[in-house]
């Protein structure tokens, strides 16, 4: 892919894959993220064989139904939001999945404005 400047300048996770789940690109910080697992070395590397059945078949439906998937964890003492999304080619198809994770404050505010 091209390279992104602004991508490194940001906290978030960002981890970009292909249609096949091939990870075609990410930030410092995903690799940071994703040390344990190999860090920069996971790019050109399938995500669906480090990951469950049952993530698995997350992953596909994301990536046949053009589907969004958003949650939040809590790993290493940090609450994060994953937000995993399609992304779309020039045809309109999908040509893959982001993954944003965005570590939260644990007393984080919440507003409603309507």
């Amino acid at each position: 892919m091209q390279n992104h400047k602004w991508m490194e300048s940001i906290n978030p996770s960002m981890m970009v894959t292909d249609i096949d789940g091939v990870v075609i690109d990410m930030n410092e910080a995903a690799a940071t993220t994703f040390a344990d697992d190999g860090g920069w070395a996971i790019m050109g590397k399938n995500i669906t064989e480090c990951h469950t059945a049952h993530s698995n078949e997350i992953i596909q439906r994301l990536l046949q139904n053009g589907e969004t998937n958003v949650y939040t964890i809590e790993k290493h003492g940090k609450k994060k939001l994953i937000y995993q999304t399609p992304w779309f080619n020039a045809e309109g198809n999908v040509g893959g999945l982001v993954e944003i994770s965005l570590v939260l404050p644990h007393d984080m505010p919440h507003f409603k404005r309507d």
